[in-house]
């Protein structure tokens, strides 16, 4: 899987979850009448967008991607691709939280108001990462793939030539 489709993917899956997650939060706490529960969540959700707003409004890699890409592997061969098998191998731990947060929602309308607040920041953290690293590959002329690990293990990248890059202008001459 390219590693900006994994990062966009990412983006909307962690808000998708903060979708089910103030969902359960809103209906939990409708039926048991907890009106406070909701303003407190409510106001959480607010800050939660304020500020993963603003430390994701960089349109360059973070730290972390930026060693991330520093360190792919190189090969001239693409990958296996197997999408869904690395989206569910990488984002299990985000898969595994909105559940039990989604599950423990009916006993205390609290707890998915709080992992609402967190999938926001993560989503709003992460929205302009692809946008930098398809930056990098349009200038280097390379693609980033997800490698195939261990879920238990930290993420790597296979560095493969692109396509892509402006070497050339249209009628041939260098740049």
């Amino acid at each position: 899987m390219r590693f900006v489709d994994f990062l966009r993917t990412t983006v909307l899956l962690s808000a998708g979850a903060a979708t089910m997650l103030a969902a359960v939060t809103l209906a939990s706490a409708g039926a048991e009448g907890e009106e406070t529960v909701v303003y407190v969540s409510v106001g959480w959700w607010a800050v939660a967008v304020v500020w993963g707003g603003w430390v994701g409004r960089a349109a360059r890699p973070s730290a972390p991607i930026a060693r991330l890409l520093a360190s792919a592997r190189a090969s001239h061969a693409l990958p296996e691709q197997r999408s869904g098998a690395t989206l569910v191998n990488r984002l299990w731990p985000l898969l595994a939280s909105t559940i039990s947060a989604g599950v423990l929602g009916f006993l205390a309308p609290q707890i998915p108001g709080m992992a609402t607040g967190f999938a926001v920041i993560w989503a709003l953290l992460w929205r302009r990462q692809h946008g930098a690293v398809a930056a990098i590959e349009e200038r280097d002329g390379v693609r980033f793939y997800v490698e195939h690990t261990s879920p238990l293990r930290r993420i790597r990248l296979i560095r493969t030539p692109g396509f892509g890059g402006r070497f050339l202008r249209v009628d041939g001459a260098a740049q």
